[in-house]
Formats: structure tokens, sequence, C-alpha cells
């Protein structure tokens, strides 16, 4: 692959968000292919930087060992969160922004902290930790049908979309992040349970990979840096209308409609 390989494949994610998903990726990155699929997401975030979007954080995917050996691949994968890409608690999200999307519930943490050691631990990026928060994550993909590869996923931004935080925030001391349980329901009906130990074994331990990916990268986490740790269960299809709330053990919840305002 050349350099206008990458380029070419950035532009056709970067178009599918207006003209609609496109083919997957596989006529030019092999699906496991994480250094080409990064270097196309790189091409792109460094993109839409000059367009003036502002990078507030950072999400971690394929963190259930499952959806792992689905793809075929034995690592998580990353994506970049940009400012616009939040929509308030309880607040609306417009279908207009959106192609596939499906929702998940996520833990979600804020640094007060930089962690620039490749060698980040569970422990250290807990006392880099300000603030715990329930969270949704509409995950989207450009890539039609979600017939998605690690590849493609991973060239697609992580197929990060939009992110709902809690209004409110709890301190991390007390918290049991391993057991707390998840509902996320629909329009009121139940239709993802999970728990924090979904999350690559600990929501920690996803946000401990994050900070040693990124910090070898030459993109260390910094203080303010938003960070979704992975989903907690299942992930659920979105349509017009639909009113999505998340509760997680010890942390409360968040919610959204998927409608105009």
């Amino acid at each position: 692959m050349t350099s206008a390989n990458y380029d070419q494949l950035a532009f056709r994610l970067r178009d599918a968000y207006s003209q609609g998903p496109i083919a997957p990726l596989r006529d030019y990155l092999e699906p496991t292919d994480a250094e080409g699929a990064y270097a196309v997401q790189e091409i792109n975030t460094r993109f839409w930087e000059a367009q003036g979007r502002r990078i507030v954080g950072r999400k971690a995917g394929l963190t259930a060992k499952a959806v792992q050996a689905q793809l075929g691949v034995d690592q998580p994968d990353f994506g970049v969160l940009f400012d616009d890409m939040q929509v308030n608690d309880g607040g609306h999200l417009d279908p207009a922004r959106c192609i596939q999307p499906k929702a998940e519930a996520e833990i979600a943490f804020v640094l007060g902290k930089d962690l620039p050691d490749p060698d980040t631990t569970p422990e250290m990026v807990a006392n880099a930790v300000t603030t715990v928060h329930a969270a949704i994550e509409i995950v989207d993909s450009r890539i039609a049908d979600w017939k998605i590869s690690f590849a493609d996923t991973v060239a697609d931004n992580g197929s990060s979309a939009v992110f709902v935080l809690a209004r409110e925030g709890k301190p991390l001391a007390g918290l049991d992040l391993f057991t707390c349980g998840m509902v996320m329901e629909v329009g009121g009906h139940i239709v993802s349970l999970g728990a924090g130990a979904a999350a690559l074994g600990h929501p920690l331990n996803a946000a401990a990979w994050l900070a040693q990916t990124l910090s070898r990268r030459g993109e260390p986490l910094k203080a303010g840096d938003i960070l979704l740790a992975g989903a907690l269960g299942p992930m659920v299809a979105l349509n017009p209308g639909d009113h999505v709330r998340a509760i997680v053990g010890g942390l409360g919840e968040a919610s959204f409609t998927y409608a105009k305002a």
C-alpha cells in the first residue's frame, strides 16, 4: 500500500458521511492490517482537525473477547472523540447525522492528569481520573450493512459517531466498576444487559490499554480527556423516535432521544 492508496481510502470514508455507506475496504486493506487501518484513520483525524474539529478524548472498542474472536484479532481498537460528537445528556440526536447507528452502554472516565507512560497501569489510570460517568456511545459504520473487518472499523475511526455522558460524574473512590450492572432501555423496554467486567475484564484495564497504546504512538492522553472504556453489553440498532436510557450501577444514568429537537 502506498500513501496515495491510504489517502484514497480516507477520502472514501469521509465522502460516505454525506453520500452514504461504501463497500468494505478489503480490496486495499487486509482484514487484520492494523498498521494500514490506523494510517487511514490518522489521515482523516488530521483532515478534520484542519477543518476546526477539536479532539476531546478517545474511545476503546472491541473490548469483548468474543467480538475480537469474531473479527480474527486479539486486541481492542481505538477511535478519536471530537468535540462535535458529544450530545448533551437528555438531548436529541438528529437522525440526519447518522447512517446506520447502534447504541451501546459504557463507562466513561474524565482525566485530571496526563498519562504519558507507555507502561501505564490500571492503578495509574485510577489515580489520574477525576470523574466517572455512565455513558452511551452511538456507533455508526460508513461500511454498508456493517459488513466490517477489524481494518474497516479501525480505518473508520473505530466506527464512532456520537457519545452521551451522564451530566453528573462520580468520584472513582468507592465504586465497584468490575461487578456494577448495566441496563439499557429503548422506549422503556430493556434491550441490553451487562456489567463492568465486559470491558476488557475491567473498565480501568481498557483505559490503561488506551493510555499505553496512545503513548507508544506519540499521542499520550492528557488532563481533561474523555475516555470511553468499551461496551458493557450488546449494542442495539436505533430507529427514529427511539428514547435511549442507560443505567449503570453506582453511576446513575445517561439518556438521549434519536430525533430532531
